[in-house]
């Protein structure tokens, strides 16, 4: 039998149009839809999108929650964030081109970064920032 670690550290964000967002998050990145919950008015209720053992949840800014009623969009607070993601990937070269090919403003070029691996950062189609590379973490330092 396969165990597979989860994160039990799980980002949220909020998105304008968070249907949009799930697509273009799938097609840039390459994460996978675990569960989408629609709510009124063709908004995203509750959103859970997976890449590896990575987890992100996600939902539409006028949802109704009173969650969506504490967060700003990047926007909102000229494009600064009080938080950013990291997605660890095998190939950064390959994500930086299908995220550039999906319309990702990048801010940091792909470059070979001084602790490990390569790796960018980027806007998504909201402006979120999501910093990407090959370094992981959990691996043992040669």
């Amino acid at each position: 039998m396969t165990t597979q670690t989860r994160s039990t550290l799980i980002p949220s964000l909020r998105y304008r149009n968070a249907v949009a967002a799930i697509d273009w998050l799938g097609r840039a990145f390459g994460l996978q839809k675990n569960a989408v919950y629609m709510g009124e008015n063709d908004t995203v209720a509750h959103a859970q999108l997976t890449y590896g053992g990575g987890m992100i949840m996600l939902g539409s800014v006028d949802n109704g929650s009173e969650y969506g009623k504490l967060m700003v969009q990047p926007d909102e607070i000229g494009h600064r964030e009080t938080k950013g993601i990291y997605l660890v990937v095998p190939d950064a070269d390959a994500t930086y081109a299908t995220a550039k090919a999906a319309g990702a403003e990048m801010v940091f070029d792909i470059r070979d970064m001084d602790y490990g691996g390569r790796g960018f950062t980027c806007r998504d189609l909201e402006g979120h920032l999501w910093s990407i590379g090959s370094y992981d973490p959990w691996q043992p330092e040669n």
